[in-house]
């Protein structure tokens, strides 16, 4: 019993790495999960503490968990049959297409990266870029909202900048779950935005099982009350002014709504502006049918040659940021109280409307939110300026082109607009704006002493007017 035992060193070798994975796998993974666990759950009852609407035990839940739930729910059951049926397919061929768009939407809240990298991430991105302001919240906007209320942030949708700076302002009041378009859905974007509760969204597919899939997410994060923020324009706006809302995730949420239940959805109207959007030029190229169409290569490399570009100003000291980001918080439009005004024939219940009748109220609540949204935009510099120079005609001196720019300062206080004046001061506005076209050379001096708009920057200057046009 004492001999030595000789084994080849390739068997001792297997046998110390088996040993050393079981006892990390009984022992250390066990502890080190548990202590991590613990941190996690300590770190999500000190953000609850300070949050208006706390995070949810829906996005807790393990991603596999909720994917199960979503692929085996009654209704996508049924519309995978009914598809199966229709196109001649075996069942489980539709079920694997269930179970793709389900992993597909499914995303993976992480409180660790949302409070600390994801808000860390963006607070440092947008203060990098943009002074960022908030501009104005109503005093009712998460005062009062009720434990099983559920909170949509409804938002224009200017630029993709929006995601980061809604998310970093709206961190002290909520864990927000964004629907994002495709173009996030590359590595390692994919999945950060997963992991920060985002669920992607393929605004033009007609496939019924996928519309289905999403419409029984959508059901179920609203229900279990989870925060969530939504652009109904469905898209960039791509001239600057904003766009009629699409309907198909406000009827996902009210669909089955109950309103006399005891859970109430609120909408939460937000305006955003910004002084200069990354994507306006891209954006505007987009409305030229005829134009041919860029390739990822040459966005890439266009973007390559931007950011270099603004290192190169900031070596040589003559980088300024990209001016004024403003968010405006409204108050909150109660799904219930909406409905029981203006759907009194139906006692407020959409649930008894056929397909025709219920959009033709979500319609009218859409417009109605989107109204609020219009009224809440920020009037900045740029827009201001630019609207100025467009409407002049003619190349106008400063002193003139200073009158004319506080005449509209006051015109839109006066109709009740969102003004935002850097330092509370008009003639700094003034020249923010002013500066903030001379740097990008949309503004030109045909004679010293005059300035007029540059003819080839005239789309990309109504493109900042546009933005605030239907204010006038």
């Amino acid at each position: 019993m004492g001999e030595p035992v000789t084994v080849p060193l390739w068997l001792f070798a297997a046998i110390a790495l088996f040993a050393a994975w079981s006892l990390l796998d009984r022992l250390l993974i066990p502890s080190g999960r548990w202590f991590l666990r613990r941190r996690l759950n300590r770190l999500i009852d000190r953000v609850n503490q300070r949050l208006a609407v706390e995070i949810k035990p829906f996005q807790l839940t393990k991603r596999q968990v909720l994917i199960d739930r979503l692929v085996y729910d009654p209704q996508v059951v049924a519309a995978a049959n009914d598809y199966a049926r229709a196109n001649n397919l075996p069942r489980e061929v539709a079920m694997t297409e269930v179970h793709r768009y389900a992993r597909e939407i499914v995303p993976t809240f992480n409180a660790y990266i949302y409070f600390r990298l994801g808000y860390s991430i963006a607070r440092a991105v947008a203060r990098f870029l943009y002074r960022v302001r908030l501009g104005f919240a109503d005093e009712r906007t998460m005062a009062g909202v009720s434990p099983g209320t559920t909170v949509v942030f409804v938002m224009n949708h200017r630029s993709n900048m929006d995601y980061v700076l809604v998310a970093f302002l709206a961190a002290e009041r909520t864990a927000l779950s964004y629907a994002v378009g495709e173009w996030a859905r590359i590595w390692p974007l994919q999945q950060l935005i997963r992991s920060m509760g985002a669920y992607f969204v393929r605004r033009n597919s007609n496939n019924p099982i996928y519309r289905r899939v999403l419409e029984r997410y959508v059901h179920m994060a609203t229900e279990a009350g989870v925060a969530q923020a939504m652009y109904p324009e469905g898209g960039l706006s791509r001239d600057g002014k904003l766009r009629e809302p699409k309907l198909g995730l406000f009827d996902y949420m009210l669909k089955s709504f109950d309103p006399k239940g005891s859970h109430d959805i609120v909408f939460v109207p937000v305006a955003l502006n910004y002084d200069r959007v990354l994507e306006d030029r891209t954006l505007l190229r987009s409305l030229d049918k005829e134009l041919p169409r860029r390739g990822a290569l040459f966005a890439a490399r266009t973007a390559l040659g931007f950011w270099f570009s603004q290192l190169g100003l900031m070596l040589r000291g003559r980088w300024y940021r990209f001016g004024y980001a403003c968010v405006n918080f409204g108050g909150l439009i109660s799904a219930r109280g909406w409905l029981a005004t203006h759907a009194a024939a139906s006692d407020g219940d959409l649930r008894s409307l056929d397909k025709d009748q219920r959009f033709e109220v979500i319609g009218r609540l859409a417009k109605d939110v989107m109204a609020e949204i219009a009224s809440l935009v920020p009037v900045l510099p740029v827009s201001l300026i630019a609207t100025v120079l467009l409407e002049a005609g003619e190349p106008l001196d400063e002193l003139e082109l200073k009158v004319r720019a506080h005449d509209l300062m006051a015109h839109f206080e006066g109709r009740g607009a969102k003004l935002y004046l850097p330092r509370g001061d008009r003639d700094y506005a003034f020249d923010v704006g002013l500066r903030m076209l001379e740097l990008r050379h949309m503004v030109e001096e045909p004679e010293a002493g005059l300035f007029a708009a540059v003819a080839a920057e005239r789309p990309v200057l109504a493109y900042y007017a546009n933005a605030i046009a239907h204010l006038r």
